[in-house]
């Protein structure tokens, strides 16, 4: 019987040479991707900056409501269709997309070597990302063994397949879906399949390519129960992530709890973090997961 870890842990990831944060505060954070700087808005960094200059190349200013809307404000020339950038082996485009983000999410960098460490060895393991968005945890996971990578938007999968050609991985075994993932799960299920390992980032509120209406708190239950169902006594992991919902990961976990109850291994939880670059670097809580192993 998989153990409930209540005690929260941080997963904090740092930077590398083609990302790091470089300062934050004042509901505001500036990182560094590649050559550029850009500032995003950050509601966490609610303390103040420890530095007084923040150049940037780019500037994300909210909208008025909450659930989203804004605009980039450049300072200067940043390349409108992307440039490259990597993690490990992994190449991929960088770009200032209209929802604030720039095309991938640093602070799944320490996710991305804890599933490594848990298929460490293997070539044959079989695993899915599900909304996989622009496919930098898939080409990561590709490392391996068989993924299916699976996300509603057709433009993010073109992205994460012109990744895989930047990489020089576009040979490896990647099944790139554009679905529900919701819908794609269940049939999985009644198809019999099985996976060594699952990671599924779910939005707050998303559409499938059919119009299909995804809730968080509405649906992620049956997604859970549904990926249960793909995994067994031999598979190695789910990781689970959620962004921007008023959640303790205590939630989740105990979600995890209720459902992986009759599988070994352990249930644990708590924040995604980014560590600020330079010494004494503040820890910046981005998200919440939580995640089963079976160790």
């Amino acid at each position: 019987m998989a153990q409930l870890q209540t005690q929260p842990l941080v997963l904090a990831g740092t930077g590398w040479d083609d990302y790091g944060l470089v300062d934050s505060g004042h509901g505001r954070k500036l990182e560094r991707y590649g050559d550029y700087r850009f500032i995003r808005p950050e509601p966490q960094a609610m303390w103040t900056p420890r530095l007084t200059d923040w150049a940037a190349n780019g500037e994300f200013v909210p909208g008025s409501d909450e659930d989203g809307g804004g605009r980039w404000q450049y300072a200067g020339a940043v390349p409108r269709d992307g440039w490259p950038l990597g993690w490990n082996q992994v190449r991929f485009t960088a770009q200032c997309t209209p929802f604030r983000h720039l095309g991938f999410f640093p602070d799944m960098a320490p996710v991305w070597d804890w599933m490594g460490e848990q298929l460490r060895g293997r070539s044959d393991a079989q695993t899915m990302n599900l909304f996989g968005y622009t496919g930098v945890g898939t080409l990561a996971l590709s490392e391996y063994g068989p993924v299916t990578h699976v996300d509603a938007s057709k433009k993010s999968v073109a992205q994460a397949r012109a990744n895989a050609a930047l990489s020089g991985m576009e040979q490896r075994p990647v099944r790139w879906i554009i679905d529900d993932a919701a819908k794609f799960a269940a049939r999985e299920v009644r198809r019999g399949r099985r996976y060594d390992g699952i990671i599924l980032d779910p939005p707050k509120f998303g559409r499938g390519p059919e119009g299909e209406v995804w809730r968080l708190e509405e649906h992620l239950p049956g997604l859970v129960a549904d990926c249960r169902q793909l995994l067994d006594a031999d598979s190695r992991f789910l990781f689970l992530t959620v962004y921007a919902v008023r959640m303790s990961s205590l939630a989740i976990a105990g979600l995890l709890d209720e459902v992986f109850a009759d599988l070994p291994g352990r249930i644990e939880h708590g924040d995604l973090a980014v560590r600020e670059d330079g010494e004494g670097g503040r820890l910046l809580p981005t998200a919440i997961f939580a995640r089963w192993t079976n160790d």
